[in-house]
């Protein structure tokens, strides 16, 4: 069997949920494409499945990396092949489930993602720069990034800037090889429902101070820094935490800045794989669905 299914969606959508009863009804075992949820401790915060959430079934490419270091597209993608080939190896089938744009494409698309080294004198004068600065510098080198990347996170900024300022070509200096045979399915939800679905799950990860306490803990190990670099909600609550905003400044910030964030993953899904001259047509590869039953017909069909 060399078929993936991949389980796609904006933030708070109902894929974890989706993914689950798909891989009980087609003997499945899931693998993780979120950007924060390799991380080992980013567990509240990150919305990481628990191990009762999974119901005993296999998932990989969670807690893989230490949040000391940065983790890139490279090594993910290296690590999900893996994963993806040991679970065919078992004869069972491989779910790629996530939000994370670039690591579900770099997986389908079988991208060949340059291999930049860390340039630590940039590195160190892009620091001093603040977030708008590092956007218009950017916005000038590739405005095809510029569109999809987090104004927010000066280290997805930065290294965006290190790799175009390298290679001198857009990020990524794309190149394709033959990725998998994938079904790739997303969900598609109301917008109203989606800010409904997003306030609930942030009410639900500051009961009892847990998102809180789990913050204070990384930051026994990690920088104020290092923890804002995570973006939404590490970031303001490390804010929260500093005395930078009142406690509901950061619950406001969090909502509106993770509603921002999902409409950038829409974008992201809604286009064609980039080139080297820009984007092309919404993508047809998508089959959008709006409940399980579709989903379900989906994968019968496809297996």
């Amino acid at each position: 069997m060399d078929k993936i299914i991949v389980i796609l969606g904006q933030t708070a959508s109902g894929k974890t949920a989706l993914s689950i009863k798909l891989a009980k009804k087609y003997n499945g075992e899931i693998i993780s494409a979120d950007s924060r949820q390799v991380y080992k401790g980013l567990d509240i915060g990150s919305g990481k499945i628990t191990k009762e959430e999974m119901q005993k079934i296999p998932h990989y490419l969670l807690d893989v990396a230490n949040p000391k270091r940065k983790f890139t597209v490279a090594q993910y993608q290296k690590l999900a092949i893996s994963a993806i080939k040991k679970i065919q190896k078992k004869n069972k089938l491989p779910i790629l489930v996530g939000g994370t744009g670039f690591y579900i494409q770099s997986i389908v698309d079988g991208i060949v993602i340059p291999e930049v080294k860390p340039d630590w004198d940039l590195r160190k004068k892009l620091e001093k720069k603040s977030n708008e600065q590092l956007y218009q510098m950017l916005l000038k080198k590739d405005p095809r990034r510029a569109k999809l990347i987090d104004k927010n996170n000066p280290h997805r900024l930065i290294r965006a800037l290190e790799i175009v300022l390298t290679t001198k070509t857009p990020v990524p200096a794309l190149e394709s090889k033959n990725g998998f045979n994938a079904l790739q399915i997303g969900i598609k939800i109301s917008e109203g429902q989606l800010k409904e679905n997003i306030k609930k799950r942030l009410l639900k990860r500051l009961k009892n101070n847990a998102m809180i306490n789990e913050v204070k803990k990384l930051h026994k190990s990690l920088s104020w820094k290092r923890l804002e670099e995570f973006g939404l909600e590490y970031r303001f609550v490390a804010q929260y935490l500093q005395n930078k905003m009142t406690y509901q400044e950061m619950i406001e910030k969090i909502q509106i800045e993770s509603e921002h964030y999902a409409k950038r993953q829409m974008t992201w899904f809604k286009r064609e794989p980039p080139t080297p001259i820009g984007f092309g047509e919404p993508s047809k590869k998508i089959h959008w669905i709006k409940n399980r039953t579709e989903a379900g017909k989906l994968v019968k069909k496809f297996i």
